[in-house]
């Protein structure tokens, strides 16, 4: 059960924020934007459902990054915090993220239990508040996401889903992952309250910087302009043509709740 049904606000980060985040993941800017713009979602889920005691994170990462983003939630909100994923290697690179955060002085209070398992085969006796899911979904065979999905509907009474956009082939195809459209999300997640698209940076996809680079990012007065500029920006992507965030968006997403 969830803790506490008052509306819950997340503390207002921006984008330069989060960006130590995605540093101690090796990642850049364009996760930075990513994470501040799903934290526009989940934000949105806390409104309505109240202060989770316990979260899941249902997998890892493919690729990019270590759902960092996921446990900054989690300090944010005082939760418990169960990270499961079958890849050893893919814990394995959390746990170095998390160690790295902790080195810049980050997310000292997080301790999560890490868990080499598969979603399948946790118990439904789970006491779970809030069910999180990102990059997992594109990286299960089609027969298996729809088992998937019901599973965390049965552990959490409320689930947040995000996963590649399958209707922007462009970044499917330099990002190196499969995607899920929109109708492929709705369709999975038949008790979703909500389905849309996120995650739209306004540079294109595929930019490389060096380590260097990205750690002088964070520090620069021009540089931290841009990222302001940036936040300005995702908030006002709700309010993009559907045809163009169905076209640019990175991220598709459902999110659901009873």
């Amino acid at each position: 059960m969830i803790a506490e049904h008052r509306p819950v606000w997340l503390p207002d980060r921006s984008i330069r924020d989060l960006y130590p985040l995605a540093l101690a993941e090796g990642e850049g800017v364009g996760t930075a934007y990513e994470y501040y713009a799903k934290r526009l979602v989940l934000g949105r889920i806390l409104r309505s459902v109240g202060l989770p005691r316990r979260i899941l994170v249902a997998g890892l990462p493919e690729k990019y990054g270590a759902s960092l983003d996921f446990l900054l939630l989690a300090a944010e909100l005082g939760a418990a915090l169960l990270i499961v994923d079958e890849r050893p290697e893919a814990l394995d690179k959390g746990r170095l993220a998390l160690q790295r955060a902790h080195g810049a002085g980050l997310l000292l209070d997080v301790q999560p239990d890490f868990q080499v398992t598969d979603v399948a085969t946790l118990p439904l006796g789970e006491e779970v508040d809030l069910a999180l899911s990102c990059e997992v979904l594109q990286r299960l065979n089609v027969g298996r996401r729809g088992a998937y999905v019901d599973r965390l509907w049965a552990l959490a009474p409320a689930v947040v889903l995000f996963a590649p956009n399958g209707d922007n082939p462009a970044h499917t195809r330099l990002s190196g992952l499969s995607g899920l459209t929109l109708d492929e999300m709705r369709g999975l997640a038949a008790w979703a309250r909500h389905v849309g698209y996120v995650d739209m940076p306004p540079f294109p996809p595929g930019v490389v910087r060096s380590e260097s680079q990205r750690e002088s990012a964070g520090e620069g007065v021009l540089e931290g302009l841009a990222m302001w500029g940036l936040g300005i920006y995702a908030r006002a992507e709700r309010f993009f043509p559907r045809t163009l965030r169905r076209r640019q968006s990175h991220i598709v997403y459902g999110l659901g709740f009873r």
